[in-house]
This record gives C-alpha cells, sequence and structure tokens, in this order.
C-alpha cells in the first residue's frame, strides 16, 4: 500500500531532525569545554543529510527483474532523507586570553569551542520546524487513511 511508504518517509524525516536536535543539544552543551578525550578544545558537529529517492536505477529494476524479484515499478526502497554523517565544523577555534586557566598555552591563550550559541539556537529552531512539519504531514496522512476507510461503509 502507497501511505505505508509515505509513512517510512515521513518517519526517516522525524528520525533525521531528532538527530538533528541532539547534535544541536550536544553542542550547545560543550559551549565551554576546553578538553577533549582527543586533545583540545570541543569542535562544533554538523549533521549532512542525504536525500533518497526511492527509486532504483534501471539496471538495477531490470536485474531484479530477470531475478523474477522486481516489483512497484521500481520502488523498491523507501524514498526520504538519511543522516550520511556527522561531520566537525574545520572553522577555527575561538582564544580567550586568560593566563590563569590551566589549558592556557604558554601565551596565555586559552582555545575555546567554535561553537556559536545563535547558530546553535536557529539550527535548533530550524529543526523543530522541521520536525513539526512532518508530525502534521503524518497526522494529515493519518487523517487521509481515516477518511478512506470511512467510504467503504
Amino acid at each position: 500500500m502507497a501511505f505505508l511508504s509515505t509513512i517510512n518517509i515521513i518517519g526517516s524525516g522525524i528520525t533525521a531532525q531528532h538527530l538533528r536536535l541532539d547534535v544541536v543539544s550536544e553542542n550547545i552543551t560543550n559551549l565551554n569545554t576546553t578538553r577533549t578525550e582527543g586533545g583540545g578544545a570541543y569542535r562544533r558537529k554538523m549533521v549532512v543529510f542525504e536525500a533518497e529517492s526511492g527509486r532504483s536505477r534501471f539496471r538495477d529494476v531490470m536485474a531484479q527483474t530477470r531475478r523474477g524479484i522486481a516489483s512497484n515499478y521500481g520502488y523498491n526502497r523507501t524514498a526520504g532523507v538519511r543522516v550520511a554523517e556527522i561531520v566537525e565544523d574545520p572553522s577555527d577555534l575561538k582564544l580567550r586570553y586568560d593566563p590563569t586557566d590551566p589549558d592556557a598555552n604558554e601565551f596565555g591563550y586559552v582555545e575555546m569551542p567554535n561553537v556559536d550559541l545563535v547558530k546553535e539556537i536557529t539550527d535548533g529552531m530550524a529543526a523543530s520546524q522541521a520536525y513539526s512539519a512532518n508530525v502534521t504531514a503524518f497526522n494529515l496522512l493519518k487523517n487521509v487513511v481515516s477518511q478512506g476507510l470511512e467510504i467503504g461503509r
């Protein structure tokens, strides 16, 4: 049924935006972290999304048809979005002058995370809006399916 693939698409969006909110929360939590396991200050993390078309390549569909397993005219995978990777922001770390800090270098500067609170709040708001849009789409689909079932009565 087509609405099941729509649920999967919406679910992929909800899952991706939930992870994005988790990464934003991690960045905000580490706003002042000057030590990490890898050494140095915390680096801001970013989520990279990748679209999934849900369509198989023509060559793959033909090969599956020959084996007798193709169906749905090439829609063998679910469309939607997936998280391709979580990357570190390569921008420069901030320097703060504080010679009394135990993490200060020989010149008295402390490397601070490259996390900008305004940017994180903006990203969090965008992720929250996208999450809400996916929930709205799910509720709309639920209403459409419910009304479709009412036709049969």
